[in-house]
């Protein structure tokens, strides 16, 4: 198949044709390259030319191929929706302070951003590194630009994990700050330093406990509730009656990553089970094919649902 030009057989190649010869060896293909052409050849060479078709729309929409998504182009197409790679890249959720586009990388981040555009409560639900928190964020600072919200409230609630809050120095807040500092750094990405500061100045900004949303009506705002796992189901209970008008929320949490003490059940599992089915309240269950940090990240999550599954039948047994 022709690649369109030198640049982008490069691209597509990666560095020491790193990339094809990933392809040839999950589709136990043989690969060579002829001229600006690649021929591939064994059974599954239509797999493998949906992969470098969709390679090239990625690039074209000025995506950066690595190891993670690439592997994730070869999945999808295995399963005969490659196309939706080249559907995903075109989207652009935000764009950062120092201009770089901000995009869904896998279809359940896609499904998980269109859920929080269309529905004023979303639930994102699914293990470390698929992006819950991140997005939302990106979302919430794009409705402040947009002038749809007039404030930005994260939070989450302050449950130790395996470190006591009261050997930490300093006052309340510093020793809730180590809990937020994930919102933090999203925050200062997508707005940069000196306009993050000036808006949390101003308070257009909120980054707090969850326990300090007790009492309030949160108006005209994108509020994020972030490792909601940990949030006990009066707390849950009392987030959710928070919203007011003009606001949108997301509750994003791992439910295999719960930190409540011995005896206290997590108020997103029963979030979960008692909001579907309600209007206007949005669940995605990401797994861990949208995993998009390091491609060990994704075989260590695996591992643990495995040893998870294990567990669990042996209890039952």
């Amino acid at each position: 198949m022709e690649t369109g030009g030198s640049d982008k057989l490069r691209l597509v190649l990666g560095v020491f044709d790193e990339n094809l010869a990933t392809i040839a060896r999950e589709l136990s293909l043989s690969a060579h390259v002829d001229g600006t052409a690649i021929r591939l050849e064994g059974d599954e060479a239509d797999t493998g030319k949906a992969v470098i078709e969709n390679l090239l729309s990625a690039i074209e929409a000025g995506e950066q191929i690595d190891r993670s998504n690439l592997s994730y182009c070869i999945e999808l197409a295995r399963e005969g929706r490659a196309e939706d790679i080249g559907e995903i890249m075109r989207g652009v959720v935000a764009i950062t302070s120092r201009g770089k586009p901000v995009k869904c990388k896998t279809v359940g981040q896609k499904d998980y951003v269109s859920a929080i555009k269309g529905h004023t409560i979303t639930f994102g639900v699914g293990p470390a590194g698929t992006g819950k928190t991140y997005l939302a964020v990106c979302l919430a600072v794009a409705a402040y630009k947009g002038k749809q919200v007039e404030k930005i409230i994260l939070t989450r609630p302050a449950v130790e994990a395996g470190e006591k809050l009261g050997f930490l120095p300093g006052d309340l807040q510093s020793k809730v700050d180590p809990y937020l500092r994930p919102l933090y750094d999203a925050l200062q990405e997508m707005f940069g330093l000196e306009t993050y500061q000036k808006l949390m100045e101003k308070g257009a900004i909120e980054v707090a406990p969850l326990a300090y949303m007790r009492g309030r009506t949160l108006s005209g705002a994108f509020v994020i509730l972030d490792e909601a796992q940990n949030a006990t189901r009066e707390q849950m209970k009392m987030f959710l009656t928070r919203l007011g008008e003009g606001s949108k929320m997301v509750v994003t949490g791992d439910l295999t990553q719960t930190d409540l003490p011995e005896g206290k059940s997590s108020g997103l599992r029963q979030a979960v089970h008692l909001l579907k089915g309600v209007d206007d309240i949005a669940f995605c269950e990401l797994s861990d094919r949208d995993i998009v940090r390091h491609p060990l990240v994704t075989k260590i999550v695996r591992a643990y649902e495995r040893d998870e599954n294990r567990r669990k039948k042996g209890e039952k047994s």
